[in-house]
């Protein structure tokens, strides 16, 4: 399961490397960003509100793959 405090952390201190979009399995949008520099810092300030919901469907999906394994 992922935390939304480590996304927080992750976005705060190493948001400009994108990293806390690599943490919840987001590649393709992370690299956009690295790239665009945060899509010019606005994409920055917009993953303060979107962190909770990447990190929820990435917990939501693990949680169905482990269930559908039983």
């Amino acid at each position: 399961m992922k935390s939304k405090t480590v996304a927080y952390v992750l976005w705060f201190f190493l948001g400009w490397l994108s990293l806390h979009r690599f943490y919840v399995n987001k590649v393709p949008t992370a690299i956009i960003y690295l790239i665009t520099g945060q899509l010019f810092g606005i994409g920055w300030i917009i993953d303060l509100f979107l962190i909770p919901s990447m990190v929820n469907k990435w917990n939501l999906k693990k949680e169905i793959e482990i269930r559908s394994r039983f």
